[in-house]
């Protein structure tokens, strides 16, 4: 085996030959890998190596002696060393085929098949601003509260006002908060020493309706003057509908936990997509972006190409956003979903858009799909919509058993997507194309929805 000469704080001029599937810029030395924050295909960088492994290691850019045509001014490095907008150095037109590439290269190495027609990534016009939803971490800083983003890969917190990719009433809302709790002497989360009081501000606006959310993740239950802290909230920012007290009393990574409490308002807001209205409460998925989640699942119905004679099943279904805007057009909807509150948000909007042919339980996909299939539930239609992690392999085997004519797939981990693509395939279905829909702009992570068929053998 050929012995690894690169070294940590060593430094070396390279070219930048590729980039990861995470947006870092690719170089070789002696044909050892690294990989690079902040470089782009075809430029020429010093670097100093920062971190070996026995098949790769990690560099930082010391100098540029080339740039690459592709890269584009960046104000602020912070978005890059915490991930917040990873790829914002780039041409946001790279950006969009950097993405389609990206599923090109998995469905080529994962699922096998080179000749599915991968199509262009659908973009934004206005690439920035867009996220619905924040979960930013309160720290205490010589003895006042600060927010900002972790550097990646730590607990470090830097200081972030402007997160570029935020509806930026959100942004302006958690300054008004932070300084609301400042004014109310609420001490920040000390992580090391596990004690503090609010660990984290998490705030959803909806796109169309405006309403606001404001959720507090504290330590503790008690909240000393949590109501009147709410109240003052939403005098100050007047589109707060709902301020909730989330208890997170465990030292965990985890975010938010079981119990809640709601200091003002309702439990929830309301939003609009494709001209139906949905409840979302504080736990609720609800895709980031509502302006490209609305092309997402537009294509996904116009791949499904329903007609009323259609039984549409929605797995993880969420508060039901996708099974409602097709239900109108077919006969039936069964919609399964395993977070309790998301199947009654689901009910509540059923009921709130006047859908009455949707159907909708708490369960595991794969355990609700068998219970449906040992009733003679037999969709023409499967529309899934997993997390990263992509499907469960029993669900595979029930969705399969069931036989449904097409399934349409809308995935947020190319590699997780093409690794089921191919167990559908092995069991008669076919790959008929695929399109990117890019949700987060800035960033390398990709949505996607493939159509599948299934072939008659």
């Amino acid at each position: 085996m050929k012995e690894q000469t690169v070294k940590k704080n060593e430094r070396y001029t390279v070219d930048i030959i590729d980039l990861s599937y995470e947006g870092l810029g690719v170089a070789k030395v002696d044909g050892y890998p690294l990989f690079i924050e902040n470089a782009l295909p075809g430029e020429q960088v010093e670097i100093l190596v920062v971190k070996t492994g026995n098949k790769f290691g990690y560099a930082k850019v010391m100098n540029w002696l080339k740039e690459s045509s592709d890269r584009q001014p960046l104000e602020d490095n912070r978005l890059l060393r915490t991930g917040i907008a990873p790829l914002a150095h780039l041409k946001y037109e790279q950006q969009l085929q950097f993405k389609q590439k990206q599923i090109q290269n998995v469905m080529t190495k994962i699922a096998k098949m080179p000749e599915v027609k991968i199509l262009p990534t659908i973009g934004m016009e206005n690439p920035v601003a867009y996220r619905n939803k924040a979960q930013i971490p309160v720290r205490r800083i010589d003895g006042r509260l600060a927010t900002g983003f972790y550097k990646k890969n730590s607990h470090e917190l830097i200081e972030i006002d402007d997160f570029y990719i935020q509806d930026p009433a959100i942004d302006q809302a958690i300054i008004a908060v932070r300084e609301i709790l400042q004014r109310f002497q609420v001490r920040g989360y000390n992580e090391a020493k596990n004690e503090g009081q609010i660990r984290h501000i998490i705030i959803r606006r909806g796109h169309y309706s405006h309403e606001m959310m404001v959720v507090l993740v504290t330590r503790k239950e008690k909240f000393f003057k949590g109501k009147e802290i709410a109240e003052v909230i939403h005098e100050e920012l007047p589109e707060v509908v709902s301020v909730i007290q989330n208890i997170n009393e465990e030292k965990t990574n985890v975010i938010l936990r079981d119990k809640e409490k709601v200091l003002y308002g309702r439990s929830y807001i309301e939003d609009q997509l494709l001209g139906k209205t949905y409840r979302i409460s504080s736990k609720s998925f609800y895709q980031v972006n509502t302006e490209q989640t609305e092309k997402l699942y537009q294509n996904a119905i116009d791949f499904a190409d329903l007609n009323e004679q259609d039984v549409v099943v929605d797995a993880y279904s969420g508060i039901g956003t996708i099974g409602l805007s097709l239900a109108d057009r077919v006969k039936k909807v069964y919609g399964m979903e395993m977070i309790p509150e998301a199947i009654e948000d689901a009910q509540f909007n059923a009921l709130t858009n006047k859908v009455e042919n949707a159907h909708y339980e708490v369960g595991k996909a794969e355990t609700v799909m068998k219970k449906w299939q040992d009733k003679g539930i037999t969709p023409s239609v499967i529309v899934v919509d997993p997390p990263r992690k992509g499907l469960d392999g029993r669900f595979i085997e029930s969705a399969i058993a069931m036989e449904p004519e097409k399934i349409v797939y809308i995935s947020c981990n190319p590699a997780t997507f093409a690794r089921d693509a191919k167990l559908f395939a092995d069991a008669g279905y076919q790959v008929e194309k695929i399109q990117p829909v890019d949700l987060f702009p800035q960033t390398y992570h990709i949505e996607c929805v493939g159509l599948l068929t299934r072939v008659e053998r």
